[in-house]
């Protein structure tokens, strides 16, 4: 499975980590992904990774 948000399609970042010395290096910063049981609209409860911006916005109904 790759590391992205089912429902936004969140993904990595790529980028430098920069030191004070100005030296760079490149570095991946990933997202908070979470797997939760999620109803869905059909009423079917199903696994899927999801990001914690969709969690917190309400995009997805956890079941309980």
């Amino acid at each position: 499975m790759s590391r992205k948000c089912e429902i936004c399609g969140k993904g990595p970042s790529f980028g430098n980590n920069v030191s004070h010395a100005n030296n760079k290096t490149r570095t991946v910063w990933y997202p908070n992904l979470q797997k939760i049981k999620a109803v869905k609209s059909n009423g079917s409860i199903s696994t899927v990774k999801v990001c914690t911006r969709c969690i917190r916005s309400g995009f997805v109904t956890k079941s309980l």
